[in-house]
């Protein structure tokens, strides 16, 4: 599949999505959360806007969690080389030219727009991200204007008749790098272009500008979006605090636990701005002191930790030991791998691309590998297939294994600070106690 096709059917593409669709939703993160779903009308002409702040894996939070064929624009400077150009269009990529890729390029960019509406046309939809570049912080920054423009000319072309939306779509992540995360994924209700045609067809700037500050707005309705740059780490923090326990709740997700909670910061910022002070104060000493401490949240939380029950946990990690060291055949190939390449990667908002890349090509090359040495080493091909599905089993018991064991050395280390009567540590159950209760 090259440019000229990119919006036909290629059934290596289809089968590669397959199998990395069921990696990232079932293996790399712990769970998606998919909200707003019945928003996508799978007839409409789609634009999909998400936010931008992992990298890679924004644009695989949207082709993973919804159906629709889609087409991807990405900036140009990484189409150089031919053979990565040749695998990018592969995967639905098209590039999109810069003034920084030279004035000459920029035409390039005529091409690009004539393809997209090939896309659009055969009922494909597009996926730009309007920032244009990602950047690790819960923001919305300023969205640049290509997504309106391609939508404004696309209909244009096209004669305005194919009343293309543009879906805007909320990403959050309950850590950006680490395996085993959280993904929740808000699809907005779609803006309709059509309805800045006619300021469009008047003034095209004015529409494009009008178009975008509407696509901002709706954008930050379903993310996290902490405005503030002077409170941010302190709201940041705050979220954890008080939310961490959520992030494994479908019913009430929360994404949505935190746009509430920040809300009612910044409303709080202009009618006490004395109590948001404190508790913002409160927030940064308990993120400072539970570090230096090595707990978290969780921990503290915890009211007591009963001796009998962290003995209880010891002998069960004990017990099970066995079946950790063999589920970390599956760990070790597939997660620890990657980890040695991302030490050169100096962004840490690619890190998880790459890990997540690179844990996919290894299950690729070694998956049918273990399936074959299960079926020859054992005497039944029944045995054998079943020693083989336990291994991805085992790796994340190996991987809930080790989480487990961190929680009870830190219940063990919260009881020793309880009774040597540490006062830093008193100082920080007394300070996170007060900011629950303020909060």
């Amino acid at each position: 599949m090259g440019k000229e096709n990119i919006e036909k059917y290629s059934a290596g593409y289809a089968l590669l999505n397959t199998v990395a669709r069921f990696w990232h939703n079932n293996v790399f993160y712990r769970k998606v959360i998919v909200l707003g779903k019945e928003n996508i009308n799978p007839e409409h002409h789609l634009i999909f806007a998400p936010n931008h702040q992992n990298a890679l894996m924004d644009a695989l939070a949207v082709l993973f969690t919804q159906d629709a064929d889609l087409v991807f624009l990405a900036r140009a400077d990484i189409f150089k080389k031919k053979t990565i150009a040749t695998f990018l269009y592969f995967l639905k990529i098209l590039p999109v030219y810069r003034l920084r890729d030279g004035f000459s390029s920029l035409k390039g960019n005529d091409e690009i727009f004539t393809k997209t509406i090939d896309v659009i046309k055969s009922n494909n939809s597009l996926v730009i991200l309007p920032e244009g570049d990602h950047a690790g912080f819960r923001r919305l920054r300023q969205l640049k204007k290509g997504i309106c423009r391609v939508a404004f000319q696309s209909d244009e072309a096209t004669g305005f008749n194919l009343k293309i939306k543009i879906m805007p779509v909320g990403l959050e992540y309950s850590n950006y790098s680490r395996y085993r995360q959280v993904l929740t994924v808000v699809y907005g209700k779609p803006i309709e272009v059509s309805e800045f045609f006619e300021l469009y067809k008047v003034s095209p700037e004015r529409a494009l500008n009008e178009l975008r500050s509407k696509l901002s707005d709706e954008m930050k309705n379903i993310m996290v979006h902490i405005e503030s740059e002077d409170d941010y780490e302190a709201i940041d923090e705050l979220r954890s605090i008080i939310n961490g326990r959520y992030s494994d709740d479908i019913k009430n997700p929360k994404l949505v636990r935190d746009r509430i909670l920040i809300d009612k910061m910044n409303n709080l910022k202009t009618t006490d701005k004395s109590l948001f002070d404190k508790i913002s104060s409160l927030s940064l000493k308990v993120k400072k002191a539970a570090k230096e401490l090595n707990t978290d949240y969780r921990l503290l939380e915890k009211k007591k930790h009963p001796l009998g029950w962290l003995i209880a946990g010891i002998a069960g990690i004990i017990l099970t030991f066995p079946l950790f060291i063999y589920g970390n055949i599956f760990n070790l190939t597939f997660l620890e791998i990657p980890n040695l390449q991302i030490r050169k990667i100096r962004d840490p908002q690619f890190h998880s691309s790459i890990r997540f890349a690179l844990s996919l090509i290894l299950a690729i090359i070694f998956l049918p590998v273990y399936l074959f040495l299960s079926l020859i080493i054992f005497s039944s091909w029944g045995e054998g297939l079943i020693i083989f599905l336990t291994l991805p089993l085992s790796g994340l018991f190996a991987w809930n294994y080790y989480l487990q064991f961190r929680r009870i050395i830190g219940g063990f280390r919260i009881r020793n600070l309880i009774k040597t009567h540490d006062k830093d540590f008193d100082l920080l159950r007394k300070n996170h106690t007060e900011l629950i209760n303020l909060v």
